[in-house]
């Protein structure tokens, strides 16, 4: 009975805790904005069209308050620069390997451009299509496609350099359509309801993998006591259980660093030793034993 008290009263602490004004501001997310150009039919990487629409789609994004990194700039060091053709695999494998800064959201487009020739003009469709993509967890956002409402025109017999002038200009126009799609669809998840204290939330539960490894059944009873309460909390599941080690998938609408705080509370509240490491979005939760002593008394021999 004690111990149940005991476990309710640290639970309402950890509420609490999590309640207080400065825990409640929703992380900004961190965007990333990415071409793919795996298709040979699509518009390389290395063109100035790319580089037009890829100015654009940041700068609408950016205005709306969301802060947007430079591929180039965040993955200077560890990666190749320049490759084209990249395959979805590699964008994706990027952004999340990427920690400083942490990517939490992708926007990733393509860009398709065609010209057909007659005798006294050049008539030019392009196309913008992409995804929204949640780093950590892969779950999409949203998927978006607008292409040109006609066609436009460019002089007849149009050059490379003149087709690349009138593309890059009418793709451009796409590009700024586009972003402002996709920054009121960033504006719909992140800037949310208020809650009951008043504060934002987002609209999307984070998901997380929680590891606990060297913990008994009996802990794993208590320990899921606390974080059903944790503030943000949505649901989770059992993904693995065995005897001393717990695997499960935590969706929450808690900030990363909130919940890291709150499973190493979790720990002292119920006297249990242990270390939480954090990567991308998995948490390892390790116990720390201690050796049991086998001093045996010979006076009860």
């Amino acid at each position: 009975m004690k111990k149940m008290i005991f476990m309710f009263a640290g639970a309402l602490l950890l509420i609490s805790c999590a309640g207080a004004p400065p825990s409640m501001a929703i992380e900004k997310p961190n965007l990333l904005i990415m071409g793919e150009d795996a298709d040979q039919d699509s518009v390389p990487r290395n063109s100035r069209v790319f580089r037009r629409v890829l100015d654009a789609l940041t700068n609408e994004i950016h205005n709306e308050g969301f802060d947007v990194f430079d591929e180039t700039a965040i993955s200077l060091d560890d990666y190749a620069q320049g490759r084209v053709r990249r395959t979805d695999a590699e964008i994706i494998d990027i952004a999340k390997s990427v920690k400083r800064p942490p990517i939490d959201i992708a926007v990733i487009f393509t860009i398709y451009a065609s010209a057909r020739d007659f005798n006294y003009t050049t008539k030019i469709k392009t196309r913008v299509t992409g995804r929204i993509l949640a780093v950590k967890s892969g779950q999409r956002l949203g998927n978006f496609e607008i292409e040109s409402p006609r066609e436009w025109t460019a002089a007849a017999n149009c050059p490379r350099e003149c087709l690349l002038e009138t593309v890059g200009k009418y793709s451009k126009i796409i590009a700024r359509d586009v972003g402002s799609v996709l920054a009121e669809k960033l504006v719909d998840i992140y800037d949310g309801d208020r809650d009951d204290d008043g504060y934002s939330k987002a609209n999307l539960a984070n998901g997380f993998s929680l590891v606990f490894d060297g913990f008994s059944e009996d802990d794993m009873l208590d320990m899921e006591e606390y974080i059903v309460v944790f503030k943000g909390y949505e649901r989770h599941r059992a993904v693995y259980a065995g005897r001393m080690h717990h695997e499960y998938w935590y969706e929450s609408s808690s900030t990363a660093t909130r919940l890291n705080r709150n499973l190493r509370k979790m720990l002292k509240h119920i006297g249990i030793s242990g270390r939480v490491q954090f990567s991308g979005n998995e948490y390892v939760v390790t116990r720390i034993s201690k050796r049991k002593r086998r001093n045996l008394d010979p006076n009860n021999w």
